[in-house]
């Protein structure tokens, strides 16, 4: 029976790594992997780092992360050193070794939070921080794995939950990036009209990366006021592909007529990473209202 497991995750992994397959199967073979988790499933994953898809890789980057299994780390290690890797992949690759948590990734991390590209450097910054908070706060630490979202965050919430002061940290270029994300993540898990409107004003941040995080941050929230936000940050053709990629993706979560409208507009953009994710985003879109989906909702809105 186990030969025949592994057998099965080797056939995804041949979905994952055969280009000629169009984007959207080879992500559905992704996220498949990624929630079998196992070492087939981090080796099928660990191939495909030769693609040419900078969207692909990075994604491939944050399942690994978001596994949170140590046998990945060797492979995140040499793609985050690898120069010839896209920044958007390497940063990848750091944000998830610091999702892994390893203590031992410390010096690794300390090496390259310098790092001549920028996105790159201030992720291994946050890692850093992120792996100090977790070395200081055991208890917080088990909490933070619990995110309302199953995902495993950049840094944990800040513990404050009055608006205009989060709004006030998240803007503050003065405060270190984690103590930024930990406001950014409160304000996520808010969820209020105010918080989101906080949140939107994140996109006038002068880090990318930050820009980058706030609309991955509505993509988990699937909330239809932040489509504005999104929106105009898609349409921004001067803004980093990093932001408007996850903005595309974001929209594609959200999955209304206004944002599968603005996809469209945007499946023939000039920058490859944007125009794949608008075509992932369509078809996350088309798969939120297909009556699988809604069915599996009404199920698990009964169960609550």
């Amino acid at each position: 029976m186990a030969n025949a497991s592994e057998s099965a995750v080797k056939n995804i992994g041949k979905v994952l790594n055969d280009p000629s397959r169009p984007m959207k199967e080879r992500f559905r073979a992704l996220f498949t992997l990624r929630n079998l988790g196992g070492e087939t499933a981090i080796e099928c994953i660990s191939q495909c780092f030769v693609d040419e898809s900078v969207l692909l890789k990075h994604e491939l980057a944050y399942c690994l992360g978001q596994m949170q299994d140590v046998r990945a780390i060797p492979v995140l290690r040499s793609v985050l050193e690898d120069k010839n890797q896209d920044p958007i992949v390497r940063h990848e690759a750091g944000e998830a070794l610091g999702a892994i948590g390893d203590p031992n990734l410390r010096e690794l991390l300390e090496k390259y939070q310098h790092d001549p590209a920028i996105e790159v450097a201030e992720t291994c910054q946050i890692a850093l921080q992120r792996l100090n908070w977790v070395a200081n706060d055991k208890e917080e630490e088990k909490n933070l794995s619990k995110s309302l979202y199953s995902s495993v965050d950049p840094a944990p919430p800040s513990k404050e939950d009055d608006v205009e002061k989060l709004k006030s940290t998240l803007m503050d270029e003065s405060k270190t990036l984690f103590e930024r994300y930990r406001a950014m993540f409160s304000l996520r898990n808010l969820g209020t009209t105010e918080s989101i409107n906080a949140l939107g004003e994140g996109f006038k941040a002068s880090s990318a990366l930050f820009r980058h995080e706030v609309a991955f941050v509505f993509g988990q929230m699937q909330d239809e006021r932040s489509v504005k936000f999104l929106k105009s940050t898609l349409e921004d053709t001067n803004e980093h592909e990093m932001v408007r990629h996850e903005a595309a993706e974001a929209l594609g979560s959200i999955a209304t007529d206004e944002c599968t409208e603005v996809l469209q507009r945007y499946l023939q953009d000039p920058r490859r990473v944007v125009r794949e994710s608008c075509e992932v985003a369509l078809d996350m879109s088309e798969y939120e209202n297909s009556p699988e989906f809604q069915y599996a909702n009404t199920l698990l809105t009964v169960q609550a």
